[in-house]
């Protein structure tokens, strides 16, 4: 399985956590009552907490992926540029 494959998954169940809560709060305006509204807040929550396990992953991944690449760099003999920065500037050239 790729890398990036579990970070996929998890953002589909995460988009599709988010639209089953999108239809649960309308159907819980609709019909009222404090057990619906309860069943949407729940939902709600579920969905952040996906959305931040969702972001706490992209973010090891790309962690991951920098570690590999320095490391190979490294191993090149040569040097790895600095976070944040490419080999050819600003807007494309080199100075």
């Amino acid at each position: 399985m790729p890398l990036g494959a579990g970070v996929v998954r998890k953002g589909v169940g995460t988009v599709v956590t988010g639209v089953v809560g999108v239809a649960v709060v309308r159907l819980a305006e609709r019909r009222g009552g404090p057990a619906a509204r309860r069943v949407a807040v729940e939902v709600a929550k579920a969905g952040i907490r996906g959305g931040r396990a969702l972001g706490e992953g992209v973010e090891r991944t790309r962690l991951a992926a920098g570690d590999v690449a320095a490391q190979a760099r490294e191993e090149m003999g040569e040097q790895a540029p600095v976070p944040g920065t490419s080999a050819t500037g600003h807007d494309g050239h080199q100075h």
